[in-house]
């Protein structure tokens, strides 16, 4: 009888342990349905864009314009290795905050206290993340069936549990060792799979997209930016002279859109490899990769179960430029019974395609400082391209960074508005005529040296605007048809971090001298600041933990883009550290 009365304690603990993980495991099952109807939880952040419709907007109005001047920091986590910043977009579930770091390593966190959970580091190969020029960062997690998913900077794709932070499984996707590539962006759960991009623009590869059984592991489709698959895509292999596609480049490296009602795939491509090509005018018949070079530089519409290509719009015919639409923002939006994908662009453009077709029924200059052609048609055709030849060439618009870049904006529903960080930049370039890479090698493949600057007169040639300065703004806009309803201008150190609306009429833009402000959604006012002490390169996101809300963002500084500001605009960006990075989290006292 005493030794039964002894155990009971014991038992009694089991028991509860038990009932706790069944707990959890069962409020944290993640699963295809349930990113389908992830509108239907506001109080979650369960994907990289926040829903399928890639708004990176919320439904929740706890904090509002009315009570967000009495917001405060409520906790922050430090991340450890943090080698140019936090640049991913954290995700929630259930009351826990999950985000990733340089050198893949994964937190867990109570969201409502910041306590930790757990802590998963990647064991990597460091020698050859030493050698990557796009590394150590990662952009981001998704979640599912118990999982979290990580790509990471060897070329790997690893599950882990989210109860534990154990891994469960990893696969191998890309001979990282060979090439230097490796995933750094966000991965998409797709039903039962997770679709993910590999690095590669400026790299001899052949940018592929991998789709992957969510539970087991197991590779089931691949499709090759660079030339499409064998067998299937013969006419886009034709677009590139002397079989350039197989060292073409193309990754789409960061996570797309699903449409679901037509269970279609909406994924972003990079630019072709070599990035600058000397061949200027001849471009179809001469230089390093002859042709219009399928499939780079597009937007995709793939089948999420095969892999299979349905359909493409080549933004960017043969891509002269480095203005490539992979930054796989692809927001799902309706407007008067049309079913719409809107897509600001890197070239500074905003596509609008007709859901149905992938293709464009409208495009609009986002940004005012283009010169690279002198337009876009409404239905994607480009008009009066400028291909500079080898040599050196001044004020090309706009700079190799973008007139967008890869960090998100926001669409409210409630107002109707579009919001994007623009950039006003240009730069001087000299294209050199590389030797020919015919074999995928350890090599990032550009083919110039540039200096960013502002764009003068955004005249082409204009030696005169490296004296300019560059700026920068958010436009709050119609999607559809590009009226700006306001803008707020940037004359130095324009924001590079995510950007996000929600119901209580707020904006969040984490600015890039630390400061970390609320606007009036529908009017731009200044509601809310707080300096967060450097600046930020990453996302913010908004959940529910514990009845309260909370409202997230990613801060640290450094980035290919971030590396310089210093340059541009001097401090503090000189000053400011690219070894740090900071999870701050704010909530309403």
């Amino acid at each position: 009888m005493r030794a039964v009365t002894k155990a009971l304690p014991w038992a009694l603990s089991a028991i509860a342990a038990s009932v706790m993980t069944m707990g959890v495991a069962m409020a944290a099952d993640v699963d295809g349905n349930r990113l389908i109807n992830a509108d239907k939880e506001p109080g979650n952040w369960m994907s990289y864009h926040g829903s399928y419709k890639s708004w990176h907007y919320s439904g929740l109005e706890q904090i509002n314009a009315g009570n967000v001047g009495k917001m405060r920091e409520a906790w922050s986590h430090v991340a450890s290795r943090a080698n140019r910043g936090l640049q991913g977009m954290p995700l929630a579930v259930d009351g826990i905050l999950y985000y990733s770091s340089p050198y893949n390593q994964v937190y867990a966190l109570d969201g409502a206290t910041g306590q930790m959970i757990w802590t998963y580091k990647q064991k990597l190969n460091e020698d050859l993340v030493a050698r990557q020029t796009h590394s150590p960062y990662n952009r981001g997690i998704a979640i599912g069936y118990g999982n979290i998913y990580m790509g990471t900077l060897d070329g790997k794709l690893v599950a882990i549990d989210m109860k534990t932070g154990k891994m469960n499984w990893e696969t191998k996707l890309v001979n990282s060792e060979k090439l230097t590539v490796g995933f750094t962006g966000a991965p998409l759960m797709v039903k039962d799979k997770i679709i993910i991009g590999a690095q590669g623009g400026e790299w001899p590869d052949r940018g592929p997209i991998f789709g992957i059984d969510a539970k087991s592991g197991k590779k089931l489709w691949e499709f090759k930016t660079a030339g499409g698959n064998e067998g299937e895509a013969s006419d886009a292999r034709n677009t590139w002279g002397g079989e350039s596609y197989k060292v073409g480049g193309g990754g789409g490296w960061m996570a797309g859109s699903y449409d679901v009602e037509s269970n279609t795939v909406w994924w972003g491509t990079g630019n072709p490899a070599p990035l600058y090509d000397w061949a200027g005018d001849d471009w179809k018949t001469s230089g390093p990769r002859p042709g219009t070079n399928l499939y780079t530089s597009s937007v995709l519409q793939l089948d999420p179960d095969t892999g299979r290509l349905k359909s493409f719009h080549q933004v960017l015919p043969h891509d002269a430029w480095d203005f490539d639409p992979a930054q796989g923002e692809l927001m799902m939006i309706e407007r008067g019974g049309k079913k719409l994908v809107v897509h600001p662009s890197k070239s500074g453009f905003v596509f609008v395609f007709d859901r149905a077709t992938g293709k464009p029924v409208n495009v609009y200059k986002g940004v005012d400082a283009i010169n690279f052609v002198d337009d876009i048609k409404a239905n994607g055709e480009l008009v009066g391209r400028w291909d500079p030849k080898g040599g050196k060439h001044a004020n090309l618009c706009p700079a190799i960074a973008g007139g967008y870049s890869w960090n998100a904006g926001s669409y409210s529903p409630k107002t109707g508005l579009l919001y994007k960080v623009g950039f006003e930049w240009c730069q001087d370039l000299e294209i050199v005529k590389t030797e020919p890479v015919t074999e995928p090698v350890v090599q990032l493949n550009i083919g110039a040296d540039f200096t960013m600057h502002g764009p003068g007169s955004g005249k082409r040639e204009d030696a005169a605007a490296a004296n300019s300065k560059a700026f920068g703004h958010i436009r709050a806009r119609d999607p559809i048809t590009g009226k700006v309803k306001w803008e707020k201008r940037y004359n130095h150190g324009i924001p590079h971090g995510g950007l996000l609306t929600t119901a209580g009429n707020l904006l969040f833009v984490p600015e890039a001298d630390g400061n970390f402000v609320a606007y009036d959604a529908a009017s731009g006012k200044k509601l809310w600041a707080h300096n967060n002490g450097q600046g930020s390169v990453g996302g913010t996101i908004t959940y529910m933990a514990k009845g309260k809300q909370y409202v997230a963002v990613m801060t640290g500084w450094g980035s290919l883009v971030g590396d310089g500001y210093g340059d541009l605009w001097g401090e503090p960006w000189k000053s400011m550290p690219k070894d740090s990075g900071v999870l701050k989290v704010f909530a309403v006292e």
